[in-house]
């Protein structure tokens, strides 16, 4: 096949930039360019491995669909990393861009969408959200540490950086730094390699309020769990706000250093969990109306009845639903809905079951599944149904308070002390990890 790559990019970028926003288009898409475009992908040209880790984390979806509109059909991306990127990393740190940039006033390095008008609160979030927003309006002084948690795709980022907006407008003279633990780590290594560690510490301890991503990156790499366990102490001590997220709770993240663990939990520890129904309701009409488009309820049930797994996933069948529709020029029917995301119900069909994993840990624990849903505290009841609530959190798209109602009704606090009693003991004994990784074999088998 042959291609004008160049025009067909610009059109690509045209509608990214009109999703994006101007600033983040100029911080993350002006230094791309097309590579090539074959049958089965498409390859495109990035700086470093940051801009295509972020670029895939925070625009897939906006690629997928720019990528349909010009092509009529979606390719998987690729992406390419420039040669004088890979050769810049041999250079002196004070030619590499970041050891050479501060902490900016203005985050204009964020989705100008993740602002706290633009999230989607439910039962799911609402502690989260309100925690995020008080330390927005008063950093320091409300909770401090903030730490976040929860799966992919739950909104975790989407409250970072709401909060870095939010103080941005509303406390212009704080100087505030969002970035992602695997950023904080390859800086790090950028600085000890070039023998500038002392800007990089100037960098991270100089702020009013430091925002990092994915802080479960850094277990089981000692240099950086030292070289953050010194960043956050003269920050805390300092009366700086922190605020950091991560895929599970301090406590069950293997391989973080215990000291850190407990830095984690010094100040307000809260979870977001998978969207209830009608929270998933009110964030496919919300990003229908962001995209112009008026959408049936019948079709926005469906959509929120097939996609329980995260966020993510629920806009990202509702942009194939709206794309089909503007390149098809066909109506957004029910029966439209059904056929263009008909996998997404063979999807949720194929998902574990609570009920299926209750049987497994019964039967190797040999109890029976009544035991599990009794009041019974014994060792011989109770921690195999803490093993079954933490494959449930595990492997299933349920919610806490719908994993507690499968174990005699107990409620989501009951069900995070279970997950967290598993996670330590996971930390501390090599058995208990084999007989997990067991038992998740026989679930998926």
């Amino acid at each position: 096949m042959s291609f004008d790559l160049a025009n067909l990019w610009n059109k690509i970028l045209e509608y990214t930039k009109q999703e994006v926003g101007e600033q983040a288009f100029e911080n993350w898409f002006t230094q791309t360019s097309l590579v090539s475009i074959t049958e089965d992908s498409i390859v495109i040209e990035v700086p470093s491995n940051f801009f295509k880790d972020w670029i895939y984390d925070h625009y897939r979806d906006i690629l997928n669909i720019a990528i349909l509109k010009t092509l009529g059909k979606v390719l998987p991306v690729k992406f390419d990393i420039k040669e004088w990127a890979a050769k810049k990393t041999t250079e002196p740190a004070n030619q590499a861009a970041p050891l050479e940039k501060p902490p900016h006033k203005r985050p204009f390095y964020l989705n100008p969408k993740y602002t706290f008008e633009g999230f989607v609160v439910g039962s799911s979030n609402r502690f989260a959200h309100a925690a995020t927003l008080a330390i927005a309006e008063a950093p320091a002084k409300a909770y401090n540490p903030l730490f976040i948690y929860g799966g992919v795709g739950l909104g975790k980022t989407h409250l970072m950086q709401a909060a870095c907006h939010y103080i941005s407008e509303m406390h212009g003279d704080l100087k505030l730094f969002y970035t992602t633990s695997e950023s904080f780590t390859n800086e790090l290594i950028n600085g000890i390699q070039s023998r500038t560690t002392q800007k990089f510490r100037e960098k991270y301890r100089n702020v009013d309020v430091l925002l990092i991503d994915d802080i479960h990156f850094i277990a089981g790499k000692e240099a950086t769990q030292e070289e953050f366990f010194h960043t956050f102490n003269a920050l805390y001590d300092g009366h700086k706000q922190i605020v950091l997220s991560s895929d599970r709770a301090p406590k069950t993240i293997p391989g973080m250093e215990e000291r850190l663990v407990s830095r984690f939990e010094w100040g307000l520890v809260t979870d977001v969990q998978l969207p209830d129904f009608e929270t998933r309701i009110a964030i496919l009409k919300k990003k229908a109306e962001r995209n112009g488009t008026k959408l049936q309820d019948d079709i926005l049930y469906f959509i929120a009845e097939n996609v329980k797994t995260n966020i993510r996933e629920l806009e990202g069948a509702l942009i194939k639903l709206i794309a089909y529709s503007a390149l098809e020029n066909k109506k957004i029917t029910l029966e439209l809905a059904k056929d263009i995301l008909k996998d997404i119900g063979a999807e949720s069909a194929k998902k574990i079951t609570i009920e299926l994993i209750q049987k497994k840990v019964a039967d190797y624990f040999d109890i029976k599944i009544s035991d599990m849903k009794t009041k019974k505290r014994t060792r011989q009841v109770a921690y195999p149904r803490h093993v079954a609530m933490y494959l449930a959190r595990e492997m299933t798209g349920l919610t806490l308070p719908e994993i507690g109602g499968y174990f005699g009704g107990r409620d989501h606090s009951t069900v995070i002390h279970a997950c967290d009693k598993i996670g330590v003991d996971l930390k501390k004994n090599q058995n208990i990890k084999n007989l997990l990784q067991k038992l998740m074999l026989d679930i998926k088998s």
